[in-house]
C-alpha cells in the first residue's frame, strides 16, 4: 500500500456530468426528451446529480451533452416568464422550487459530438478542467443525500492522491454489467487499492465482485492517458481502460483507490429500477410519504384492485 500523502493535493471544485446518451432503454419517452430530464417524483433525475455535486462543494459543473439536449440547459437557466406568473399568483412555494435549480451551481456545457464512449466524453472536459483534479458523476446513478459518498471519495483523494472510484459489491452473476476491479486491502475502512480493472467481464473471468459505479474522482493525468487509449469494448474509449493503465503504473498520476459504497443508490438507467427509485423516494417524502405509503400498502395487499 502506498503511504498516505500529506494533505497538500489541490482541492476539488469542478464536476463533470456526461449527459450525451440517447436513452434508448426508455423509448419512446426519450424520443424528444433527454433521459436525464425524466422526472423522479417531481424533479428531473439530472437535478439530483447536480445537487449531490454541490453538497460536496463542487460548484463548477460542466455537462457534456449531445444533440437534442437543450432542455438540460433550459432547466438550469432562468425562466423569467414562468417566475413572473408564479410571483403574480403569490405562489411562493412553486416559485422557490423553480428557482432552486437556477442557483445550484455555475453551469457550463460542451457537446461531445461523436458518441465514442464515456472515456471520450470525459476527455471533452479537458479544456474546461485543465490541470485540476475533478469529479465525474454519471446521471443514471442517484446517491441518497444521506450518504456522503462523493465527500468520502474526495477525502480519500486528498489523503492518497491519484484517482478514486466508487465500488459496489454485486452478485457475481451481475458483474458482466459493470466495470470490475481487482483490489488489495488497505488500512482504511471500506477503502481498497485497485490493481486492475476489467470492463464487463464474464463471471468466470471477473477478478472480484466489486463493480465500478458512476462516481469518480480523477487526477488530471487521466486526460493524457485517455488521449492514448484505443477504443475497447463496444468500439468505445473506456474510462475503465484508462484507469487500468494508471492503476498498473502509479507514476502516471498516482494510485487508484476504490471506496466501497454500502448506502442507498437508485439506478435510473433501467426501467424497473427507475420505477423503484420513484416509489422509494416518494415514500420517504414528508409531504407525499404518509398518504402514498398507505395507498401503496392497500394496493399491494389487493384492497384497491379497482384502481388498476
Amino acid at each position: 500500500m502506498t503511504s498516505p500523502r500529506p494533505r497538500t493535493t489541490p482541492s476539488l471544485t469542478k464536476a463533470v456530468i456526461p449527459a450525451a446518451g440517447l436513452g434508448t432503454r426508455f423509448l419512446p419517452a426519450t424520443k424528444a426528451t433527454p433521459k436525464e430530464m425524466l422526472p423522479v417524483v417531481d424533479q428531473p433525475a439530472i437535478q439530483y446529480v447536480v445537487e449531490e455535486a454541490t453538497r460536496a462543494g463542487l460548484t463548477d459543473v460542466l455537462m457534456v451533452t449531445g444533440r437534442n439536449k437543450r432542455p438540460l440547459e433550459d432547466h438550469f437557466d432562468r425562466n423569467y416568464e414562468l417566475e413572473e406568473v408564479l410571483r403574480a399568483k403569490g405562489d411562493e412555494s412553486r416559485l422557490s422550487r423553480v428557482q432552486q435549480s437556477t442557483g445550484l451551481a455555475t453551469m457550463h456545457y460542451v457537446r461531445q459530438g461523436d458518441p465514442k464512449g464515456l472515456g471520450h466524453a470525459i476527455l471533452c472536459a479537458a479544456p474546461h478542467v485543465g490541470d485540476q483534479p475533478f469529479a465525474v458523476l454519471l446521471g443514471d446513478d442517484l446517491i441518497d443525500a444521506r450518504d456522503p459518498l462523493l465527500t468520502t471519495m474526495m477525502d480519500v483523494r486528498e489523503r492518497h492522491g491519484g484517482s478514486v472510484v466508487a465500488l459496489l459489491e454485486v452478485d457475481p452473476t451481475q458483474i458482466h454489467l459493470y466495470g470490475c476491479a481487482a483490489v488489495e486491502e488497505t488500512d482504511g475502512d471500506g477503502v481498497k487499492r485497485i490493481t486492475d480493472l476489467v470492463e464487463k467481464p464474464v463471471a468466470s473471468e471477473a477478478p472480484s465482485n466489486y463493480a465500478v459505479i458512476g462516481r469518480y474522482v480523477l487526477d488530471p493525468a487521466v486526460f493524457d492517458v485517455l488521449r492514448e487509449t484505443s477504443p475497447g469494448r463496444g468500439g468505445e474509449i473506456q474510462i475503465t481502460d484508462a484507469l487500468q493503465t494508471m492503476a498498473a503504473d502509479p507514476s502516471i498520476g498516482g494510485p487508484v483507490h476504490g471506496v466501497v459504497f454500502r448506502g442507498r443508490r437508485y439506478d435510473t438507467g433501467d426501467r424497473a429500477d427507475y420505477l423503484r427509485a420513484i416509489v422509494r423516494l416518494a415514500c420517504e417524502r414528508d409531504d407525499l410519504g404518509p398518504d402514498f405509503r398507505d395507498w401503496l400498502t392497500k394496493y399491494v395487499n389487493g384492497e384497491m384492485r379497482e384502481l388498476g
